[in-house]
């Protein structure tokens, strides 16, 4: 689950990292009001307007922009607020503005004794360890970073059963050239950035950038965060901050009915059960020539409702031009399943307009082909592997 900029740095601040203040405004008088109110208490005169989406690079996309008066604020927010906001990581469509973080000005007119810097938390999956990766370029896009001087991306990986001891963090602080308050400043801030990022069950905590003041003071001044949807049973006050507003509204619906469902950019849908096979459906459609269009894993029970749903929710894709059923038959019976997907067949009616290619295999697979092959509908039967992929590159044909 992505959180927003200013939902991440709320759980910074809990674990005692310094944050850039701001307080979220869904209008331009609410962002008027809360500069009024970081006035009164930081005594900024200028701030700094976000855009409060899903997406790094906003700053490009024109959701990023510093007002130096209250009436700046006002028209700032007032051209934010509502925008389809595109950046590289949005759609061409972008994404709709609701809301902007109005937040403080911590970079001083003239001022170049600043620094910024890149930090992240994250799993390493080779080693199976939890990883700070950090860099003295911050504030630039980190990949581009790793591709034209690698050598200037150094991690840490932190042994799950110890932790993050002190000897590691001021590691990070003097790769990071630091020295004095600010090399002490930064051993506190990475201690307690490893502390919010396990403490909230996290995938990811990105900060980029990090930054250094003029007075040796080290701060977020952005965040972005990745929450474990796994382990939200466990954190109810974060369930609440999800904003399904910015999440694809297909998925939404889908894991609204207990289906795992993520959109992809293909033309072949998936209705498989169980992850592994979904991920060899997906191989199997490339190797014939199409596209996945989605991964759709319909679990363990697949009746007729059940299979109609996903049905619907695939064709809810206007650019999936087949679908390939895919189930193994072990904890559901297959002529089960088969009969579910008549049921759905005949319930959707014109609905289903693409052609559907239906592999069975384990429990009744056999009695499931014969009930496919005599419902009198446009389905195609496989058994064998290789013999649904033929199916799919035929329909695609």
């Amino acid at each position: 689950m992505n959180l927003h900029e200013y939902q991440g740095k709320e759980i910074l601040a809990s674990h005692g990292v310094r944050i850039q203040r701001g307080i979220v405004a869904r209008n331009a008088k609410e962002a008027v009001d809360a500069a009024k109110q970081l006035t009164e208490e930081t005594g900024t005169g200028w701030h700094v307007i976000k855009a409060q989406v899903h997406a790094g690079g906003r700053g490009k996309g024109g959701g990023v922009k510093l007002a130096k008066n209250l009436a700046e604020v006002e028209q700032i927010a007032e051209q934010i607020i509502g925008m389809n906001l595109i950046t590289p990581q949005t759609s061409a469509q972008g994404k709709k503005v609701h809301q902007v973080l109005v937040a403080e000005d911590v970079y001083y007119p003239g001022d170049s004794e600043t620094s910024e810097f890149y930090m992240s938390v994250l799993l390493n999956r080779a080693s199976g360890r939890n990883m700070i990766m950090y860099s003295t370029e911050g504030g630039m896009d980190i990949e581009q970073v790793a591709e034209d001087t690698p050598h200037l991306i150094f991690t840490e990986e932190i042994d799950p059963t110890i932790g993050l001891l002190p000897f590691q963090a001021r590691k990070v602080a003097f790769n990071l050239g630091l020295s004095g308050t600010a090399f002490k400043e930064m051993v506190k801030f990475v201690m307690s950035l490893y502390k919010a990022y396990v403490s909230s069950d996290s995938s990811l905590f990105e900060i980029n950038p990090v930054l250094k003041t003029s007075d040796d003071k080290i701060m977020a001044v952005d965040a972005k965060v990745t929450l474990d949807d796994n382990a939200l049973y466990r954190h109810k006050d974060y369930v609440e901050m999800r904003d399904v507003r910015e999440e694809n509204p297909i998925e939404v619906e889908a894991k609204e009915v207990g289906l795992n469902y993520v959109d992809l950019e293909g033309n072949v849908g998936c209705m498989v059960n169980g992850a592994g096979l979904a991920m060899a459906t997906m191989d199997l459609i490339k190797m014939a020539g199409g596209e996945p269009a989605n991964f759709l894993d319909v679990g363990g029970t697949a009746d007729a409702k059940r299979v109609e749903t996903a049905f619907r929710i695939i064709l809810k894709d206007p650019d999936v031009k087949a679908i390939l059923v895919n189930i193994f038959g072990g904890i559901v019976r297959c002529d089960r399943v088969a009969q579910g997907i008549v049921d759905a067949y005949k319930n959707m009616g014109d609905a289903i307009n693409v052609p559907i290619i239906v592999r069975l295999q384990g429990t009744n697979a056999e009695l499931a082909k014969e009930l496919i092959d005599t419902s009198g509908l446009a389905v195609h039967s496989a058994v064998q592997f290789q013999e649904a992929a033929d199916k799919v590159k035929e329909v695609l044909a």
